[in-house]
Parts: structure tokens; sequence; C-alpha cells
């Protein structure tokens, strides 16, 4: 019976600490709807609206104002919004729990077996401040973990198009049929594990191949408490990628910086859109693999799967229990879950 209670006590208390750690979200600058991000993305919207009324490239409506630019009707009209809102909060007492824990275990574990034996958590709390020699070391262990990092993210992204079963759970978060900085969350948990464990085995034993190496771990220069570059991504108009405000930037400064329309073209469901554009941080992963694609203008950017006509993802169960239901009736056919397929999306046009 003490088994039992404490079981529920300590359920009771991990769902109350979720709770709060949800409520403190916009103040929180580890989350990425933390205030100061989204103000950023709003004062680049403020941007993007004044060009549109100058006459850019940008779909605009010259004759509305910007708060109604910034929160059009045409999106809040539409019950794929809300249903993002909906998962987002449902999502943090379940997925997020399960695939927050696996990626540090999954860290810790390789950086372990990596250094032979050398526990993570006591060489990160056992780091000092460094000085001159070892801050450009760290700057330079930024710069690398930073791009292997957002390499095998890129790679693991264009994998989770490519095989049919890592599809069918990654088609949720292509299934918005518009999108809004909430639209970032609507993730399958079985998606969220596999890119987690993948990124946290890698970052664990690049960790431990450098701890090794230099015979401690350099400390990655941070604001607020977060990694400087991803301080610098969310800070420059992060939000905006899910969302229907057009930026891109000019010429081939698009080839190397990250920008909205970069991954708004990726959730397009245009045929010329499909998988393109896998890239978090670095667009040169898509230049080099030739998976770019940058339109001069939104006009055939629609977000979607495409070929699916009206979507079967309209609840939260739906997100997620349908790719639990289509792998099942995939095997049952006999289709294969474990090769390419073209185009990667959506086959037979249904879910």
């Amino acid at each position: 019976m003490e088994l039992i209670s404490g079981f529920f006590a300590q359920a009771f208390e991990l769902v109350i600490r979720q709770f709060w750690a949800l409520l403190s979200t916009p103040i929180n600058p580890s989350t990425r709807l933390f205030w100061l991000y989204l103000v950023c993305a709003a004062v680049v919207a403020l941007g993007v609206y004044y060009l549109g009324r100058k006459g850019s490239d940008v779909k605009s409506d010259k004759s509305r104002g910007f708060l109604a630019f910034l929160f059009p009707k045409s999106v809040w009209d539409n019950p794929s919004a809300w249903l993002d809102l909906k998962f987002f909060v449902v999502n943090q007492f379940t997925g997020k729990l399960l695939y927050t824990g696996l990626t540090v275990i999954t860290m810790a574990t390789a950086f372990y077996w990596v250094t032979g034996g050398t526990s993570l958590v006591d060489v990160v709390r056992d780091s000092e401040l460094p000085g001159l020699t070892e801050f450009v070391v760290s700057i330079l262990f930024m710069l690398v973990m930073t791009a292997i990092s957002d390499f095998v993210a890129f790679y693991i992204h264009y994998l989770q198009h490519k095989i049919p079963l890592l599809w069918e759970f990654h088609k949720v978060h292509h299934s918005p049929e518009v999108m809004h900085p909430i639209s970032n969350y609507r993730e399958h948990p079985v998606d969220n594990i596999v890119y987690k464990f993948c990124i946290g085995g890698v970052y664990g034993s690049v960790l431990g191949g450098v701890s090794v190496t230099l015979g401690y771990l350099p400390n990655i220069p941070t604001v607020l408490g977060v990694p400087f570059l991803v301080f610098m991504f969310n800070i420059g108009g992060y939000h905006l990628r899910h969302s229907h405000v057009w930026l891109r930037w000019p010429g081939r400064w698009s080839m190397v910086f990250p920008s909205p329309a970069h991954h708004q073209v990726h959730h397009s469901c245009h045929p010329e859109h499909l998988d393109k554009n896998f890239a978090f941080l670095f667009p040169i992963w898509d230049v080099l693999f030739r998976t770019y694609h940058m339109p001069k203008d939104n006009r055939d950017v629609k977000f979607g799967i495409h070929g699916m006509e009206e979507t079967e993802y309209t609840s939260v169960w739906k997100l997620y229990s349908l790719p639990f239901r289509n792998v099942f009736r995939k095997l049952k056919a006999g289709q294969s879950l474990t090769v390419n397929e073209e185009p990667r999306q959506d086959e037979a046009g249904r879910g």
C-alpha cells in the first residue's frame, strides 16, 4: 500500500512541477517561447509588414493594420491553429517528459562509454571559468559542436522524410494547414524520441572524445544560460519559421543564414517544395546535398501534407494515434517501412 501511495505521490509531484514549468515558459530563456524571442520575432515581422506596404514581393493586404497582419483571421479562424495549442499543452505532460529524459540518459551513457567510465554530470559540475587560451578553445568548441549537431539533425530530418516508418510519425509535424509559433510543437513523441536519441548519442560521444583529448570539457559561451549561437538564432526571428510571415534573405545569403522562408518552403506541400530545406541552422547542408530550394516569393507556399485534400489530423487523440494506425495498416498490407520512396510526402493521398 505504501508503495502504491508513494508512486502516486511522485506522479502528482511530477505533474505539478511540469504544470509550473508550463506556466513559467514565457520567462524561461531556455524555452523557445521566452518573451524576448517572441518580441524579437514580432519586431522582425513589423519590418516585413512595412516592406509589404511598400510593394515588396511579400504577399500582404496593404489595407490591414499591423496586428491584423500579425494575427490574421485566415490563420486563427482555422481549427488547425487551435489544435496546435491544445496539443502543445497536452504534450507537455506526456511526450515531453518521455523524450527529454531519454535525451539526458542517452547523452550521459554515450559520454560514459567514450571516456571509459567518467560521469558527464561530474565533469560539467567541476568545470571552471576559462582563461584567455581556454576561452579561444571554448569558441572553437562551440562552433565545432554546433556544426556537428546541426549536420546530424539535418540528416535525421532527411531520414524522417525518406523512411516510411519514420515519416508516419514525422507527418504529424507537417499536418498543420496554417502555422504559428506553437505549430512548432506539433511533434509526435515517437518522432522526438528518434531525434533526441540520435542527437543525444552523437553529442555525448563527441563530448566524451573532447574530454579525453583535452583532459577537460570546455565551457560553451552562454547568454542567460542559453548557448550563445542558439540564443542568437532564437532572437533572429526564429518564431517566424512557423508562421505566415514570409522573409527570405537576398541572393546567396539565404544559402548561408537560416531564414523563415527556408523552413516555410520545407513545410509547403507544393510539388516543387517536397523534401526540400531540411537544415535547421545552416542551409549549407541543403546546398551541399542538393535539397536546397528557395523561390522568390511565397505565392506557391501552401502548408499541409501533399495529396491530402482534407486532413485527418483533427484532434489531439488523432495526432497521437494515427501514425500507429498507419504503420499497422502498411504492415498488414505487406508494404515496406524501411526503404526510400518517391515522393516522400504522401504516396496515397491519405495518411
